[in-house]
């Protein structure tokens, strides 16, 4: 009878470590659609590749949630209209529909962040994964805004306005926004393209000041702790 080798590791063993570094994963996978976004085409295997690898992003969001059947539930239910705009990425002037494909796709990463975050810092000891879970948070904060800026966007059509000479469209996309919101966040700005509405102009102070204050206290706090029950 043949015996597994103990430095081999079992089906069993490789899903309880899935299991233990997801968002880690979430983490790799939120990076990775943020750095491959600008390379996307209209068309062609790489257009269809992106919108492989986002819808695995949002699957991947649902898992990273996954404590609760009822997480699971609700994750289901408004991870649909993120599909849709991981798929479709409708633009910020295509009327009503894509109104509620951004508004439902706001709701989803809200919900996955307010999971992750009771997940996290409800630990009394941090380790690495809930760094990470930390990282995810903040990530997810940033695609967030961008959904709230897309609404704005959709509803007020003159809410931002891009520079002829740093861009070659008038219309904020997906893309625009998201640029705009990490570069708000991070409070390093976004070049060529300016808040003009008094409601972009308050979300982007509430952004970042969000943005400050939580890599100030939150994951300075976390990394303290972790730090500190690591050299104990």
């Amino acid at each position: 009878m043949s015996q597994i080798s103990p430095s081999t590791p079992t089906q069993a063993g490789r899903i309880s470590t899935v299991r233990e570094h997801k968002f880690h994963l979430l983490f790799l996978f939120l990076l990775a659609y943020l750095v491959f976004y600008p390379y996307i085409q209209n068309s062609g295997l790489e257009y269809l590749a992106f919108r492989v690898f986002g819808v695995s992003v949002t699957l991947l969001s649902i898992y990273a949630v996954s404590f609760r059947r009822s997480f699971v539930f609700v994750a289901l239910v408004l991870a649909i209209p993120a599909l849709a705009q991981r798929l479709l990425l409708p633009r910020g002037d295509q009327g009503t529909l894509a109104l509620l494909i951004i508004l439902f796709s706001f709701a989803f990463d809200l919900f996955i962040v307010v999971v992750i975050f009771r997940r996290v810092f409800a630990r009394h000891v941090p380790n690495a994964e809930t760094i990470f879970g930390a990282l995810c948070i903040y990530l997810l904060l940033g695609f967030s805004f961008a959904s709230l800026y897309h609404m704005l966007a959709t509803v007020q059509a003159r809410a931002f306005y891009l520079d002829p000479v740093s861009n070659i469209h008038q219309v904020p996309n997906r893309f625009d926004l998201i640029y705009y919101s990490f570069g708000t966040m991070t409070s390093l700005g976004a070049a060529g393209m300016t808040p003009v509405s008094d409601p972009a102009r308050s979300l982007s102070v509430i952004e970042a000041i969000l943005g400050i204050l939580y890599l100030a206290v939150l994951i300075s706090k976390l990394m303290s702790a972790y730090q500190t029950d690591r050299g104990a």
